[in-house]
């Protein structure tokens, strides 16, 4: 019952009777006669209980008889040998047999997964792959690496025409048996003997077969990301998947950190570490990665990738989140490529009764803009919170009162709440990621912040923090935006010769809500998009006052700006150096 089904323009085979014809009699008969079996992901067969078979998005039982030993030698004895990792194959399919053994080793469960060739899955990147750079596939299991691994080896072997050899250690990408399946084109497959062996392959392949692209599924340990590296510096293309969901994952894990260039901690000068605005011990990439495309397979027709995994790597060294871009493909196959950071998933950004038209960084998607009004937004959270969610989530280091533990690494710096809001500063800290850590002994604390009225009438915490030397910040009021502004001043991670969010008030007039709201947006304007990126930023529409203040704001910074739009419409427009 080989199947080929046209989907999305993509053709599917499976090999579904070879499966079904090793399974006992119970769930076999079942499944023929199921209406959904061409959907079928795997069947689990456990010991004792009812199989079990798993279909996108459900489960559903196959028969009230529990399995039996008799079942499951059923199904071993029609299979291949198992491996090391447990898994066997079906010869000539795709098909992925795991067992689960009981510590006297004897199979007491089975996971029988449907392996399909899916062709034509690799057209979100095939501009990619044809550029011979090596491409690393992420994602968590069942999204599809694999058959994309399978698809794109093909790809490279008969339409590129180039020398492929896969590295297949669980039989998964090519199938068991001593031939190959079709699925996988002209390529080469070198099977592995023992999973633990699989880095001695890698090399082996390189020296001895003359490829110009491995291919290379689940690297796992350090042995075979040094392998990865060994081969990448011969000149020849890699193309694996990793242990990861998003490229986040291998930077924090010491074990694959290498594929991505690996992380090591660096001392700076005292000039540098000014210049930085940092701390003077900060972690950079140690080499260039292995893999310089990283793709996040988030789902099957929804692909985030980083082009250049170096600058990825270096831009979530600095705290700062990246802009990848992100691949979708429609029913018909269309490819649709966007950047991350220019899709707010739950902001309406339009203000209301406001009609906006095409030009500056609003039609450009490089930044997510402002909202007007504190109703445009997630109901469930006020106006500043998701402006810190959206705009000020800066997590760079910091020097000043961030304290170093014994090997270098950022401990937090302890603060002692007094009438201020603990809810709140916790949730500043939260939305921010900042290293701090809220005490309620004074003694362990680094610093004492402090509502401005009560700390007037306490001398005797006063008298305390002086005698522990204890700095004391105070602000006016407990809220949200000012908790934000003092602990930023805490950590020092304002840039220097930039107006701070509490300076915005000297530009402002009377001081409003209003007034304080649209200065900060053209700040985040300025300081996140004009002057790093260099690219214009038009603002939201304000009125001919509001708009002054702005303007005033903007050559603070050496800056030109001009109005445009008719009112009520009219609206800043600022332009880089």
């Amino acid at each position: 019952m080989v199947e080929n089904i046209t989907v999305e323009n993509k053709l599917i085979t499976d090999d579904l009777d070879k499966l079904l014809s090793v399974l006992p009699d119970i769930i076999r008969q079942h499944l023929e006669l199921h209406s959904q079996t061409s959907n079928l992901i795997e069947v689990v067969m456990d010991l004792g209980r009812r199989p079990e078979a798993r279909f996108p998005g459900r489960a559903e039982y196959l028969s009230e008889t529990p399995i039996t030993r008799e079942h499951l030698d059923y199904c071993t004895a029609r299979v291949g040998s198992f491996s090391g990792d447990n898994r066997a194959g079906i010869e000539q399919t795709l098909h992925r047999i795991s067992a689960i053994r009981n510590r006297q080793g004897e199979v007491i469960g089975l996971t029988c997964r449907v392996g399909r060739a899916v062709f034509g899955t690799i057209g979100m990147i095939r501009d990619l792959v044809e550029t011979g750079r090596s491409i690393l596939m992420l994602g968590r299991p069942g999204v599809g690496k694999t058959t994309a691994l399978r698809e794109i080896a093909r790809v490279l072997a008969d339409e590129l025409e180039k020398r492929v050899v896969i590295i297949d250690t669980s039989n998964e990408i090519a199938g068991d048996g001593d031939i190959p399946h079709p699925a996988i084109g002209r390529a080469r497959r070198m099977q592995v003997a023992r999973p633990e062996l699989q880095h001695q392959v890698m090399i082996e392949a390189v020296e001895n077969h003359m490829p110009e692209v491995i291919v290379i599924d689940e690297i796992g340990t350090e042995l075979e990301a040094l392998a990865a590296r060994t081969i990448a510096e011969r000149g020849v293309q890699l193309i694996g998947t990793a242990h990861g969901n998003q490229i986040e994952n291998l930077v924090k894990n010491p074990t694959l950190s290498d594929l991505v260039g690996g992380i090591q901690s660096v001392t700076l000068g005292d000039d540098e570490a000014r210049r930085r605005g940092s701390q003077k011990s900060v972690l950079e990439r140690k080499a260039p990665p292995t893999f310089e495309i990283a793709v996040e397979m988030l789902e099957r027709d929804r692909w985030v990738v980083h082009e250049q995994v170096a600058e990825t790597v270096d831009v979530l060294l600095r705290g700062r989140r990246p802009n990848p871009q992100v691949r979708t493909v429609s029913e018909t196959g269309k490819v649709t490529i966007t950047h991350e950071l220019s899709q707010p998933a739950t902001l309406d950004v339009t203000p209301r009764s406001v009609v906006t038209t095409p030009g500056g960084w609003r039609s450009s998607g490089q930044i997510v803009p402002l909202p007007a009004k504190a109703e445009a937004l997630n109901p469930d959270k006020n106006y500043f919170e998701q402006l810190l969610d959206e705009s000020l989530s800066r997590q760079e280091t910091f020097e000043g009162l961030v304290n170093s533990g014994p090997d270098g690494e950022d401990l937090p710096v302890h603060i002692y709440p007094y009438g201020v809001s603990r809810q709140q500063l916790e949730q500043v800290v939260h939305t921010l990621n900042l290293p701090i850590a809220l005490t309620k002994d004074i003694d362990s604390a680094d610093v004492v912040l402090a509502l401005r009225s009560h700390i007037k009438h306490h001398s005797k915490l006063r008298q305390i923090a002086k005698t522990h030397q204890i700095p004391i910040h105070t602000i006016k009021a407990s809220s949200v935006p000012q908790i934000a502004r003092t602990l930023r001043q805490i950590l020092q991670m304002d840039e220097p010769g930039m107006p701070e969010a509490n300076d915005l008030g000297m530009f402002s007039r009377n001081g409003s809500e209003d007034e304080i709201e649209a200065l900060e947006e053209a700040r985040l304007a300025v300081e996140r998009i004009v002057i790093p990126k260099g690219q214009p930023v038009e603002l939201l529409p304000r009125s001919s006052s509001v708009r002054k203040m702005q303007h005033e704001l903007v050559e603070h910074y050496h800056l030109k700006s001009g109005s445009f739009g008719e009112e009520p419409n009219r609206r800043l427009r600022i332009y880089p150096a």
